[in-house]
């Protein structure tokens, strides 16, 4: 039987699809399954929101589709079937000299998952994102396979990295890994004590991996205090095992009451030294840091959470203070904040980057949380930024538009990929992606 009829969800819980999923686990199965048609593929649903739900329709799960193929070490070019995860090809090629360029914060996260949401990582300001580092790729279309290069078919490319999938089925990649001096990172962690400190730190940085934790639960005088981590690969080290986790059952509600959040957030920032700290650390420890808990979503019980992530301009800064400001007089913030700036690397016409600063806050899924992420998102449009297809459960289409410049670009060209609609899923549906203004 090809087809099983299954709940499913994306990794926030907010958001439920009921239908059927078919799990090819080769290149013959997979053909077999798209004969009865297509349908959207999935990853291992890393995606916060509705990315990767159809709900009473059809997906294509690829998740064991996931060889890695061959290897070059003239030219650093892995080449992957989609279904490969993020941090098994770190594992496997840290050891020898090299990391994929470009990492997101999931070790979990598949290669075409990666392309079809152009991913960043914590070296976003000098590496880009990820699809800049694809060479080309296969993807299986109605008329069948079609190769994709950034060259030779520029705007099919475009079109699907970043592009949520609807451009076809990437099968498998070929991506360039990054030269890296072994399998450990070297971490310097240090207080940042405000807002201001807190940017000026994240701009002055020179490191080839930064990323700012931010106590969204701070206010006054400490509002956008936090701790940054700046992060280079290293050799010779050895780094403490972690010991991996799992949280067997929903948390109850009171678990990310405010109390509960502001005394955590106050030990956290605590944890690392007023004079700062050099540590080693496991190469995923350092990228993936909540891997290392498993099933770490069901700490926002059965109601699950959702996520608030935007990006803005450099010269929207104040802005985006105002909405950390909001966020954290609102009490609703949970312990999972991020600060980050981005430089302009971006592949696709729907790809998230821009040349700014991002924050990325988690809320539990109640009514006062979902009313504060929709004001927030007036916030990040008016401040000329955007908002991430693979954290955002709540938008509209009208805000998407302004936001994305190329949406008309990339809907030339999924017109011609499938004019059909079959690849639609429930984000695109939600979004209006596919419709006309």
């Amino acid at each position: 039987m090809l087809w099983k009829t299954t709940d499913y969800a994306g990794w926030g819980r907010a958001l439920t699809a009921t239908g059927e999923i078919a799990r090819p686990e080769r290149q013959r199965a997979l053909e077999a399954v798209l004969k009865e048609g297509m349908a959207p593929a999935i990853g291992m649903r890393r995606s916060y929101g509705d990315a990767a739900l159809n709900d009473g329709g059809r997906v294509i799960d690829m998740t064991r589709l996931d060889r890695m193929l061959d290897f070059d070490p003239a030219t650093g070019i892995l080449e992957v079937e989609a279904g490969a995860r993020v941090g098994e090809i770190a594992a496997a090629f840290g050891p020898k000299g090299w990391l994929p360029a470009v990492m997101p914060g999931t070790g979990f996260a598949t290669v075409g998952g990666c392309i079809g949401q152009d991913v960043h990582g914590k070296n976003h300001h000098h590496a880009g994102s990820f699809a800049q580092h694809v060479t080309s790729l296969t993807l299986m279309t109605a008329n069948g396979p079609v190769e994709v290069t950034p060259e030779g078919t520029p705007a099919l490319f475009r079109a699907t990295a970043g592009g949520v999938g609807q451009t076809g089925i990437i099968t498998k990649a070929k991506m360039r890994l990054t030269p890296c001096k072994g399998d450990v990172m070297v971490v310097t962690e240090r207080r940042v004590t405000d807002w201001d400190d807190h940017i000026a730190h994240l701009d002055a940085s020179t490191a080839t991996y930064t990323v700012g934790w931010i106590d969204a639960t701070a206010t006054g005088a400490a509002l956008g205090r936090g701790i940054l981590e700046e992060g280079e690969t290293g050799s010779g080290l050895m780094a403490k095992k972690v010991k991996f986790r799992k949280v067997p059952r929903d948390a109850p509600n009171f678990a990310l009451s405010a109390p509960v959040v502001r005394l955590f957030n106050h030990a956290y920032y605590r944890r690392v030294p007023s004079s700062g700290r050099t540590v080693v650390r496991r190469i995923g420890d350092f990228f993936f840091p909540l891997d290392k808990i498993h099933d770490w979503n069901r700490l926002y019980g059965k109601r699950g959470f959702h996520q608030f992530q935007c990006v803005v301009p450099l010269d929207a800064v104040d802005a985006l203070r105002d909405m950390l400001e909001t966020i954290a007089s609102s009490g609703l913030a949970s312990p999972l904040a991020v600060l980050k700036r981005m430089g302009p690397g971006r592949a696709g016409y729907l790809s998230f980057p821009m040349e700014g600063y991002t924050l990325a806050v988690d809320f539990p899924n109640r009514a006062e949380a979902r009313e504060l992420i929709r004001r927030l998102e007036d916030s990040a449009a008016d401040a000329g930024g955007r908002l991430y297809f693979a954290k955002d459960s709540l938008a509209q289409g009208q805000k998407i538009r302004a936001m994305y410049p190329d949406l008309p670009d990339w809907q030339e060209e999924v017109a011609k990929a499938d004019p059909t609609g079959a690849l639609m899923t429930d984000l695109v549906r939600r979004l209006s992606l596919r419709s006309a203004a």
